[in-house]
């Protein structure tokens, strides 16, 4: 019979500091990605080198791995910070680096693994093929990818391929967006994206007509693939990505729990999938993501193009749909619906006008709701939403978690006293001899041992066996057994803490300079420095141009996206059989910004300029 090959499976949970990413931890989190001092795609959620050692180190108790987000492109002048930044990181235990400007694969870098973020545009097999070459261990691919393009660059490649599973959509392709930087001189490649994707647009025709007025027409659904991660799985992803490195601790544990639980179901009936790191988490709470920050869901492009990825009324959190408004009668209105509200609820709503407006629940009363303030534009048969959960988070703002190693303890006599020895499930063992002038019991003493050995508390583990094999019905003392215990727990986290072992990958070792796919690279390409540049000269490419950062390019795409608006409005030539009444070209308008769309058809893109 052929041996079952098992695969490690990784929850990958994102943490904006310290008590966010030992929360993820402690809510079944296989790994943590953290922002780094500087220099990541998130410029708001830097950390310190102290801290994120401080995760590494609890992590690492674990099993679990800490990767630093060190992902925008840099200038010339700040590679030696990133280099000395990268090194001090090593030292802090960090795992791997996340990464999109090659220019760091140049530089003087300690044998740690890099992952290729998905700034660097990883949708294709050629791309990924030639990541791995150049010796990334990991490669994030692009959110836009078919279950079917996965599995297509899983058969041809042999790297760990991580893919997203739940958070809020760029609408872009990432490292693609050009828009902010063009508008406002905040780069989305350096961490400053100044969102204009959910601002409020009017789409008119080329003759001036109104298409649809103030509405967010660049603006997605949150992603929510939890119904299909079987199918990720058997597609070949490795790593789960959760988003969210701006998000608070209540999304952290909430969203973390939820797919702790989902994976835990199918590790059950599909033993050729595994946990990539160790402990069993219990939950004092049931995880439900649509409590937490979203947009609504989407499993976005998974299963090819669908009508269900935009979010046009609001770029705001919806929450959870939770009845209609039945009937109104002074300064309350009742509620049909199967949810429980509760005093301190914040509910939501759109108004004739499409307008979202919200307002705080005083009191409820059975399914009568009293509001601090009657809104005056609420309607019967309106639909209603919470988007703050009262009850929900005042639960999470406890202790909601605890996350525990099963350890296998056998306590036995021997010749000068009594042995212990203590086996976690992955195998570290300890065993502790006490010398003890051994003296009969009058009575048993089995089951005293167990209780007293079980008694781990605040450790990280939790007894799942103990044996007792004692030749003769001997006496132990309760303090004895206690000073075992605890002399044993603290070998074991020692030995833990040894026997962990980070990958160590030097890039710069690889002598090999893969060809790169194309022989030049435009302003796509992010080129913003002399050693990203070399990176590329080395590799094939005859035609380098500078990043857009650096030099702006006129009448160029600012944005690749495959949303569509002529696919949302069902004008699609392709897929479609709508005809639009209107003509083209379309533009976006929002106060002095006037934006061109155009669609490349063939490759199934909607590209928009800014408008001469």
């Amino acid at each position: 019979m052929a041996k079952l090959i098992k695969r490690k499976i990784e929850l990958l949970s994102p943490a904006k500091d310290l008590a966010c990413g030992i929360e993820a931890i402690n809510h079944g989190a296989d790994a943590v990605y953290i922002g780094a001092p500087k220099f990541g795609a998130r410029a708001a959620a830097g950390n310190t080198v102290d801290d994120i050692k401080s995760l590494c180190d609890y992590a690492h108790l674990y099993g679990a791995r800490i990767y630093v987000a060190l992902n925008t492109i840099l200038y010339d002048n700040e590679l030696d910070e990133a280099r000395d930044m990268i090194w001090k990181l090593y030292d802090a235990g960090v795992d791997a680096l996340i990464v999109q400007d090659m220019g760091i694969t140049q530089l003087d870098l300690p044998p740690i693994p890099l992952h290729a973020s998905t700034q660097t545009d990883n949708r294709t097999v050629e791309k990924v093929r030639f990541l791995e070459s150049a010796g990334f261990t990991q490669v994030v691919l692009a959110r836009e990818l078919s279950l079917e393009e996965i599995k297509k660059i899983k058969d041809s490649t042999n790297v760990s391929l991580e893919v997203f599973i739940h958070g809020a959509l760029c609408v872009s392709y990432s490292g693609q967006c050009y828009l902010s930087e063009a508008l406002s001189g905040r780069s989305a490649n350096r961490g400053a994206c100044a969102q204009y994707c959910r601002l409020p647009y009017t789409l008119i025709d080329s003759d001036g007509k109104v298409i649809m007025q103030n509405k967010h027409l660049l603006s997605l659904k949150d992603m929510n693939r939890s119904e299909y991660l079987e199918d990720l799985l058997d597609a070949g992803a490795s790593s789960l990505k959760i988003e969210g490195r701006l998000k608070d601790i209540s999304y952290v544990k909430n969203v973390t729990a939820y797919y702790r639980k989902k994976l835990d179901e199918i590790f059950k009936r599909r033993p050729e999938y595994v946990r990539a790191s160790d402990g069993k988490c219990t939950f004092d709470f049931e995880p439900d993501v649509a409590k937490s920050f979203n947009r609504g869901f989407t499993p976005f492009f998974l299963k090819g193009r669908s009508a269900d990825i935009t979010a046009f009324d609001t770029p705001k959190s919806l929450g959870e749909f939770v009845g209609h408004v039945k009937e109104m009668k002074g300064n309350s209105f009742t509620v049909a619906g199967t949810k429980t509200l509760n005093n301190g609820d914040g509910l939501i709503f759109f108004n004739a006008n499409g307008e979202l407006e919200g307002f705080r629940v005083n009191k409820v009363d059975a399914n009568r709701v009293f509001p601090q303030e009657m809104p005056a534009r609420l309607r019967p048969k309106t639909a209603l939403y919470r988007n703050f959960d009262q009850a929900f988070e005042k639960t999470m703002a406890r202790q909601t978690a605890e996350r525990k190693i099963p350890v296998v303890m056998s306590f036995a006599d021997c010749q000068n006293g009594f042995s212990l020895s203590v086996e976690d499930e992955s195998g570290a063992r300890v065993i502790i001899y006490c010398d003890f002038n051994k003296e009969t019991a009058k009575r048993e003493q089995t089951e005293n041992i167990r209780t007293q050995l079980s008694k781990l508390g605040n450790t990280p583990f939790s007894v799942a066996k103990v044996d007792v094999n004692l030749s003769e019905m001997w006496f132990v003392p309760s303090s004895l057994l206690s000073d075992m215990r605890r002399e044993a727990i603290e070998k074991l986290i020692l030995n833990r803490r040894t026997r962990y072992r980070r990958e160590l990958v030097k890039v710069s070792n690889y002598q090999a300079k893969p060809q790169f796919p194309q022989r030049s690279l435009t302003y796509l390409g992010n080129v913003a420095n002399d050693k990203s540049y070399k990176f590329y000269a080395e590799r094939g490419v005859e035609k380098i141009s500078p990043a857009f950062e650096k030099v702006q390019v006129d009448d160029v795409p600012l944005m690749f996206t495959k949303h569509c608006l002529r696919y949302s409005m069902g004008w699609c030539p392709v897929r479609q059989k709508g005809k639009s009444p209107y003509k083209e070209p379309y533009y976006l308008l929002y106060k002095d910004t006037r934006l061109l769309l155009e669609f490349d058809c063939k490759n199934c893109h909607m590209l928009i300029k800014k408008d001469k």
